[in-house]
């Protein structure tokens, strides 16, 4: 019996990129916690405009591909597409160490968003085709657990840089990816519900008419179009906390930003565990009794988020402030466990990836318009406040989420 036929594999799945996970958002977040390390090497960082630039060029280029990634994931081998992307993006985190100048760090953010791109689609949709029955949720959770983790320890990176140097940081992170992708190589494998399910006759599968047949099941549909808005709406708020949190927590409690940046990820990232935990189980047993029970789910997870980015962009205190983060990670985490098993519900398995693609765009355009407002946010003095009206669009989804999306199985296999 192969290794990937074993009852335990699909959670060594989850385990292998549990790590993968981690290394990805580890990777991208560094930066955002070593600004003032890296301007005095830099000076164009020392402009808030400048920086939200630089952490933007990742955005926009992460979303621009994250369609073609999941068209791409939903075509060939998804292991082997997830070590490319592992060790390209690692390879770039090693290489940020030795830049120089501002433009080669725009460069290499650059390089980043089109490598980090190709993973979270594959990533999830192999985790689905693996987790089919009441444990899809959870495993979806745990996994996200692992963006937490490397969100948290990025916040480390202002840490590092201070005992010794941004660079060694960038070099260190980077070149622990490129090894990890040697054990994934090892342990790693494929597996496509989507194999075993007959092909429906006259359907062009290969080629431009493949594209042309998942763009047209996806966007031909009003809950995918519902799902996007979903998706997108607290992703507003959600890149902005990735982003901007360690320099409010800097600016409104007066801390130096080796503090701030440690304190701001930890706090988020640590009370997104109990809730993505708690939704993934939440919702994988409510769907035992209704069909709606993950998207109630992640409905409750949003509503979550509202109250918390008041706190947040209104308060002025450690209470308030760590308050709301926390309360924000529960939401964000209980939002996190169910968006793929949601969209396992409308979506059939061959065109998953590609859905994930298009989420995944739509979220990171929101962040990147968001994370360059917030920078001239910053320097105007109205970071609080602004991150604070990011709860409209929220509560805008919510509503929607609730009042349209009425899924007819839990697990769409066909088209």
């Amino acid at each position: 019996m192969q290794i990937k036929e074993k009852h335990w594999y699909p959670w060594l799945v989850v385990a292998l990129l549990w790590v993968v996970a981690l290394l990805n958002y580890m990777d991208r977040q560094m930066l955002s916690t070593m600004k003032v390390a890296i301007m005095g090497d830099i000076r164009e960082l020392e402009t808030a405009e400048n920086f939200g630039r630089l952490m933007a060029v990742f955005l926009w280029i992460y979303g621009l591909m994250s369609p073609m990634a999941g068209l791409i994931a939903d075509r060939i081998n998804r292991k082997w597409l997830i070590v490319g992307s592992l060790g390209v993006w690692s390879s770039v985190t090693l290489g940020m160490g030795f830049a120089t100048t501002f433009g080669q760090l725009y460069v290499l953010r650059g390089v980043m968003g089109v490598s980090e791109a190709l993973y979270i689609p594959a990533g999830l949709a192999l985790i689905a085709d693996y987790h089919r029955g009441n444990t899809r949720s959870l495993a979806v959770g745990i996994h996200m657990t692992g963006l937490y983790m490397g969100q948290a320890l990025g916040g480390f990176g202002a840490t590092v840089a201070h005992a010794w140097s941004w660079q060694l940081a960038f070099q260190s992170f980077g070149l622990i990816g490129i090894l990890y992708s040697a054990v994934l190589i090892l342990f790693l494998h494929e597996k496509r519900i989507s194999d075993t399910v007959p092909e429906k006759s006259g359907i062009n599968r290969t080629g431009i008419g493949s594209v042309k047949y998942s763009l047209g099941m996806l966007l031909g549909t009003t809950s995918f179009w519902v799902i996007l808005f979903y998706f997108a709406a607290p992703s507003f708020p959600g890149w902005a906390i990735k982003n901007w949190l360690p320099t409010l927590f800097s600016e409104s409690l007066g801390i130096d930003m080796s503090k701030a940046g440690p304190l701001s990820t930890i706090t988020i990232a640590f009370s997104s565990f109990p809730g993505v935990i708690a939704g993934g189980i939440v919702a994988d047993r409510w769907i035992l009794h209704n069909l709606r029970g993950r998207i109630f789910t992640g409905a409750i997870g949003l509503s979550l988020t509202i109250p918390a980015l008041l706190l947040i962009g209104f308060g002025n205190g450690l209470i308030s402030i760590v308050g709301g983060g926390i309360l924000f990670g529960i939401g964000f985490g209980m939002f996190d466990a169910n968006n793929m098993p949601i969209l396992c519900q409308f979506v059939s398995s061959r065109h998953r990836a590609a859905g994930y693609g298009l989420m995944n765009m739509t979220g990171v355009f929101a962040g990147a318009f968001i994370t360059s407002w917030l920078g001239k946010s910053t320097d105007a003095g109205r970071l609080g406040p602004d991150l604070a009206l990011l709860a409209i669009p929220v509560a805008l989804a919510v509503i929607l989420l609730l009042t349209t999306l009425k899924p007819l199985v839990t697990d769409r296999v066909d088209d």
